[in-house]
């Protein structure tokens, strides 16, 4: 037997996991090699940024906060 699969969470939820993913890492990264970068161009600069974020945000967070989001939902 298979256990039932959790409803995926709503257009909303997932938008606010998103953000709730990407917000703070982007601000992390930024803070962490903003002053590295700084001199670099604006194209480069987000290249860098984003080659560091999306994998973080797709690979770990997300998966990890549709997990609580889950957990919480069943409650």
């Amino acid at each position: 037997m298979s256990a039932r699969q959790p409803a995926a969470p709503s257009i909303h939820r997932r938008a606010v996991i998103t953000w709730l993913a990407v917000y703070p890492t982007i601000t992390l990264v930024l803070g962490l090699i903003g002053p590295t970068t700084a001199h670099l161009p604006l194209l480069l600069r987000t290249l860098i940024l984003t080659v560091i974020v999306v994998p973080v945000a797709a690979y770990v967070l997300i998966p990890l906060l549709t997990k609580a989001n889950a957990a919480l939902a069943r409650r």
